[in-house]
């Protein structure tokens, strides 16, 4: 919780009710609430809050419903030293459930190492590909072929997949993260929407080699920093075809050659190059679109212009949505919730949150990194909302209207990268 910007004032355990926002002057680890800061709600966390063996607990008045018991006027804090909680049997309960919760965090952050490690195994498959896949064609695209593969398997055979936002990458490679982008949230709109499997995986060969034209763009145009021209943007347009060009130069599929010409083309037939309209476009390039139209929007060339999940989203469907197929773009809003991994968001209890993963299934419960000033940042508290039904995400906060502790505690990412995590229950009590 972010430090209180007014004072805080001292109560004994009897004057504790419910209404009153209360602070625990105790390592996290220790008591069983899942925050050191929160609103009384019920008889029961009053009660625990008695049982803890704290002599005083501070208190603020302004985020408080109610008066605490037998105070006529709110007294300053002098906060005591923290106390160890008593063992009592009231508690006993509830601290166990919290060790377990604590014992499934840290399993949790040990399956994100491993998600971020996988990811890097397979930008590594892409960076191989991207350099040798005109002089060694066929070895590339079975690596191809075997990268989409473990995707079609993840996230067909599996019951649930968490998609993860993974922390920024350095040298330059955004072409091979927004490849892999484009073919994990692919792969998760299939299984949505019931594609078969052979269609999944041509689906992902094409959604991760969409881009393949821009090879033979120059870098300055391709990978633009700067604003284009319309003779620059016309060339840039250029590399669907060249896409399909050299597409046909190492072999690849007629179905994977028309998910690279059709990538751009739009519902409403805005899209380019053939300005194609609905039913026109391929059913798998449609996918693609989209998926490629959002990871621009959160991604684009120049970071200044880069737009949180959560915005690009709601620009796509309050604004744009006659440029997408219709039911691709409410599943794929389905799955990744109002509030996508990577975005900021205020809880229900004042807290400030990062969405970290999300379940498909269950979008609107995601897990979330909360900012907590008395918690250094590596040991970063993360909730699964699944497990708390009296927390929920009150609005989403653009990571400019955060301070400067909290933007740094929680690390806002500039560039959005997915990836998936094909057994998600790990984390979870079986």
């Amino acid at each position: 919780m972010p430090p209180a910007s007014h004072q805080d004032f001292v109560l004994t355990p009897e004057q504790l009710c419910i209404g009153v926002f209360v602070h625990i002057d105790l390592p996290w680890f220790s008591h069983p609430f899942s925050f050191n800061s929160f609103k009384i709600r019920s008889a029961e966390q009053l009660a625990i809050l008695r049982t803890l063996g704290v002599s005083h607990f501070r208190y603020d008045p302004d985020r408080s419903d109610v008066q605490p018991r037998g105070m006529a006027a709110p007294q300053p804090a002098l906060v005591p030293p923290p106390e160890p909680p008593v063992e009592d049997p009231a508690t006993h309960s509830a601290l166990a459930s919290k060790q377990e919760r604590i014992a499934r965090l840290a399993q949790r952050k040990r399956q994100v190492i491993e998600v971020e490690k996988a990811l890097m195994k397979a930008a590594g498959v892409m960076r191989n590909i991207g350099k040798n896949l005109f002089a060694r064609p066929k070895e590339c695209l079975e690596e191809v072929d075997e990268l989409v593969s473990q995707m079609v398997a993840a996230f067909l055979d599996q019951p649930e997949v968490a998609l993860h936002v993974i922390g920024e990458h350095a040298g330059g490679e955004e072409a091979y993260y927004h490849g892999l982008n484009c073919s994990i949230l692919s792969m998760m709109l299939a299984k949505e929407l019931d594609f078969a499997r052979a269609h999944c995986q041509i689906l992902g060969v094409g959604a991760l080699l969409h881009d393949i034209g821009l090879n033979d763009i120059p870098d300055r145009v391709a990978r633009p920093r700067h604003e284009l021209t319309a003779p620059e943007r016309n060339l840039r347009q250029l590399h669907c075809e060249y896409g399909v060009r050299l597409g046909k130069q190492i072999g690849l599929p007629e179905p994977v050659l028309r998910i690279i010409l059709q990538h751009h083309e739009l519902a409403d037939g805005s899209g380019f190059p053939n300005k194609l309209k609905g039913d026109q476009i391929d059913p798998l390039a449609r996918i693609v679109s989209l998926v490629n139209y959002y990871d621009n929007l959160c991604n684009p060339a120049d970071l200044a212009k880069a737009m949180t999940p959560h915005e690009a989203l709601s620009l796509m469907f309050a604004q744009r949505r006659a440029k997408f197929d219709t039911r691709a773009l409410q599943v794929m809003i389905r799955c990744l919730g109002v509030y996508p991994p990577g975005t900021v968001v205020k809880l229900s209890n004042d807290a400030i949150a990062l969405v970290s993963s999300v379940n498909p299934a269950k979008p609107l419960r995601p897990w979330v990194t909360v900012y907590d000033a008395s918690i250094p940042k590596d040991e970063a508290i993360m909730l699964d909302l699944e497990e708390e039904p009296d927390i929920n995400i009150a609005k989403a906060l653009r990571p400019i209207q955060l301070p400067p502790e909290v933007y740094e505690y929680l690390s806002p990412r500039k560039r959005v990268t997915y990836y998936f995590d094909a057994d998600s229950r790990k984390g979870r009590t079986q």
